[in-house]
């Protein structure tokens, strides 16, 4: 959401990103399109990013593809924890205008996400500044996949290279910040089919 800057259609297209497969063909208007394009690109972004692959190699092979979850959550963390570097708006107006411009949009939203933004927005986003709050969050994502073990325990794996997570996400959020306003500055166009 951060990354989408400070037009509210297009947050809340990046928003639903997660929710939405397949071809976006002209099912969505353009703004809303325009987020959910940005959501997978910045998912492209950081998986050719320097500083984000550093962080995966960091972290223990045990976990395995499982990694870049890990790294993805571990930024959130660094981001929620250090919100006041990179923001003008402190963390819980953030949220507030984040909500307020989500719940107005909803109903254009896959019901399971509507169903969703309560719990997103008074207990997952809260607790990502601490590190307990994100092995919370690890510990409900294990019981949703096939291999239970594969993120239980990962929020060790913070713990462990927390200085150096914490710098290298401080590069990473700069050159995704760059990357994402470049997208919006252009138009926003770029495949519209297939992603994640």
């Amino acid at each position: 959401m951060f990354l989408s800057g400070d037009d509210p259609e297009l947050l809340v297209g990046n928003f639903m990103g997660d929710f939405v497969k397949g071809p976006l063909g002209d099912a969505w208007p353009p703004r809303i399109r325009q987020g959910l394009l940005l959501h997978r690109k910045i998912d492209s972004f950081a998986q050719k990013d320097y500083w984000f692959q550093t962080s995966r190699m960091r972290l223990s092979s045990r976990y395995g593809l499982f990694r870049g979850v890990l790294v993805d959550l571990f930024y959130d963390h660094f981001l929620a924890r250090e919100w006041h570097s990179w923001s003008p708006l402190e963390f819980p107006d953030y949220l507030f205008w984040a909500r307020t411009n989500i719940e107005q949009r909803q109903k254009i939203m896959p019901p399971r996400l509507q169903g969703l933004v309560p719990y997103i927005f008074d207990e997952l986003l809260p607790s990502y500044g601490t590190v307990d709050g994100i092995g919370a969050a690890l510990t409900r994502m294990s019981r949703r996949i096939n291999r239970p073990d594969s993120l239980s325990g990962g929020e060790a794996e913070l713990h462990r290279h927390y200085g150096e997570l914490k710098t290298d996400f401080a590069s990473f959020i700069r050159n995704a910040r760059q990357f994402a306003a470049g997208f919006v500055a252009e138009g926003g166009e770029g495949q519209a089919s297939g992603g994640s």
